[in-house]
């Protein structure tokens, strides 16, 4: 038995099926994510992952008596759930090169038991002094399963321009 390797040429690039290239969004289009049900183990991995315990997300009876009535989400943790929210859409899916930054507001709580969705739209396009790529900002909204917007802004994306 040969215990030479034979040499393998290096992966393909293939963006996902539903990616697209800079070239491809047009601005005012829009997407809505699926939607993810906030659960307590939500809470409690990002209490545990960021070392934040402050009672109005880890003490059920302290949080009865705040002005949300209960525990809710920290505003980080629905910020990163919007990220994997969105990413589930696939548009980005290997076109994407760098999330560049973000404006950010809250505007509601997460409330454990709420199911979120991110409600995407291009907002503006920018070409890069590279031709191999583009800016892409997209406003974002978390919205509850009332219609309420709970955070929202701009995500600023360096997107792949489509190969010539």
């Amino acid at each position: 038995m040969s215990t030479e390797v034979a040499e393998q040429a290096p992966p393909v690039f293939k963006p996902g099926p539903s990616a697209r290239y800079y070239d491809d969004f047009t601005i005012g289009e829009s997407w809505i994510s699926p939607g993810r049900t906030i659960t307590e183990a939500d809470v409690v991995a990002f209490a545990g992952l960021t070392g934040d315990y402050n009672p109005i997300h880890t003490d059920e009876e302290f949080a009865k008596t705040t002005v949300f009535g209960g525990r809710i989400l920290h505003g980080p943790a629905g910020f990163a759930i919007a990220t994997g929210l969105e990413s589930r859409l696939g548009i980005k899916d290997g076109t994407a090169i760098a999330f560049l930054g973000m404006t950010w507001d809250l505007r509601g709580p997460i409330l454990i038991g709420d199911t979120i969705r991110v409600h995407e739209k291009v907002a503006a396009m920018r070409e890069s002094k590279k031709p191999t790529q583009g800016l892409v900002t997209f406003d974002v909204s978390v919205v509850n399963q009332r219609g309420e917007v709970t955070q929202e802004g701009q995500w600023k994306v360096l997107m792949m321009r489509r190969p010539k």
